[in-house]
């Protein structure tokens, strides 16, 4: 048998996934299945330009770690994502460098979503554990379970001066709650609660918080990893078919358009006005 003359390049492993993502994702690793956790310092998300790059990477290095047969996406409890980090987005929004805001708000902004779609290729999971914005790699998931507090609500169009819904979340708004639907709850930045999002498909299941990992967890190894490799890998091939042409064909413009009004307005991110029904303003 003739040896070829050049090894394969190594996969990347589990410690390289902790020690590259240390300050943004903790991984739990089991039989093929991978959870992905993000913090903050431990915590609760506060929301960044550097966790969104963060997010973009992880998913291209876990899409080329083929040991990951089953991909769990959560966050720190009791939170979805709670705040910001506000000097993180003021050092772009206010930066001289054009080149800078164009690779964080403009390439990342796409990547974070098609590196999801396009990059991870195994049965994944959404186990949203709070309140928090910025779920759409939730709903782009092959399943996705909720806690009872959950709202599904996008505030673009709130924000100070008003900012272009462009970045996933509206358009996964229309797909799933309808055109008309989906536009007035853009325009009006009107959230709807788990029971409802859980009538209307938005999300699988309702889960407990405490309990809503065991229960990810156990979808994964007894409905999911049970199926050959071939078997998992090819349904989720199938069913995220629609939406990566639904992304294909809409997201770049609507990013584009996000970004040109942001920049010709000199907006700013203001997540501090964002309010849950039921929630005291911040």
């Amino acid at each position: 048998m003739p040896k070829a003359k050049y090894g394969y390049i190594r996969m990347p492993t589990l410690e390289d996934l902790q020690e590259k993502y240390r300050d943004f994702f903790f991984f739990k690793f089991k039989d093929g299945i991978l959870e992905l956790k993000m913090h903050s310092d431990g915590g609760p998300v506060l929301w960044s330009y550097q966790m969104h790059h963060a997010l973009a990477e992880v998913y291209t290095d876990i899409g080329h770690a083929k040991w990951v047969e089953c991909l769990i996406i959560t966050s720190t409890p009791p939170y979805w994502i709670h705040g910001s980090d506000n000097a993180s987005f003021q050092e772009v929004e206010q930066s001289p460098d054009d080149d800078q805001r164009f690779n964080v708000q403009i390439y990342d902004t796409l990547k974070v979503v098609e590196n999801f779609l396009n990059d991870i290729e195994v049965p994944t999971i959404a186990a949203i554990n709070g309140r928090g914005f910025h779920w759409e790699m939730c709903l782009l998931s092959d399943i996705t379970l909720c806690s009872p507090d959950f709202v599904l609500q996008d505030d673009h169009f709130g924000m100070k001066g008003g900012h272009v819904p462009g970045d996933g979340m509206t358009m996964i708004l229309q797909e799933i709650c309808g055109l008309k639907r989906g536009a007035y709850m853009s325009y009006m930045c009107q959230g709807i609660d788990a029971e409802e999002c859980l009538r209307i498909g938005a999300v699988n299941e309702i889960v407990d918080a405490d309990k809503i990992l065991d229960r990810a967890w156990e979808i994964a190894e007894k409905h999911i990893m049970t199926r050959t490799r071939s078997c998992r890998r090819m349904t989720h091939y199938n069913l995220v078919r629609p939406w990566k042409a639904i992304f294909e064909r809409d997201l770049r413009i609507n990013v584009y358009s996000e970004m040109y009004s942001f920049n010709l307005s000199g907006s700013a991110h203001d997540f501090e006005y964002i309010k849950y029904e039921g929630e005291e303003s911040k």
